[in-house]
Order: structure tokens, then sequence, then C-alpha cells
């Protein structure tokens, strides 16, 4: 007998599937259902506070659209961060966040 051993990665053919590939792939199915779901969240937010903005509305009726773009933003910045993609800078950019948003991120009310 030798004593050398196929490496097992190369003893197993390409064709068995463990399961092992069908639950990663329904699981990354999910985080971006759900990343998705924080996306479209932080675009309607956003808008509905630039369109406030843009209306020259009364500051009392700003603060709860302040509030809801700040908490989506923030999921999405948690999100993205549980992805191992901590530099957040590109969402600032794409999605024209205003530092008051920013700024308020984290903090609750």
């Amino acid at each position: 007998m030798s004593a050398l051993r196929l490496p097992q990665h190369l003893a197993e053919p390409a064709h068995v599937d463990s399961g092992e590939a069908h639950l990663k792939f329904d699981l990354l199915e999910e985080i971006d259902c759900a990343l998705g779901h924080t996306e479209r969240d932080v675009e309607q937010s956003l808008r509905a506070l630039r369109d406030f903005d843009a209306g020259g509305g009364e500051s009392v009726d700003r603060q709860p659209l302040l509030d809801a773009a700040a908490r989506a933003v923030w999921r999405l910045v948690v999100q993205h961060e549980a992805c191992d993609l901590t530099d957040h800078h590109a969402l600032v950019q794409r999605y024209r966040i205003p530092a008051e948003v920013m700024a308020r991120l984290g903090a609750s009310r």
C-alpha cells in the first residue's frame, strides 16, 4: 500500500452535492432579498425628505421624515456591515444621503 493519499477535495466527484451548496444559495437569496427591500426603503424615505424640502413645509412636519430616513439608512448600513462591506462612502454617494441624516444614524427617540 502506498503512503500517499489523494486529497479529499479531489477524491469527491464534482457532481456530488452534499446540500451545502443549496443551503448557501438559499441564504444568499434571503440576504439579497432583505438588502433589496432595505435599499428601496432608503430610496423612498430619502425621496420623501427631498420632496418635503423642495416644497418648503413646516419644520415640525419634517422631523418624522428625517427620523424615518435615518432609520432606513441605519438598517442599510447594518446590513452592509453584516456582509463585510465597511466602506459606507459609496452608499452615501449612491443614495446622496444628506449629512443631517448621517449624523442621526443609531440615535433613537
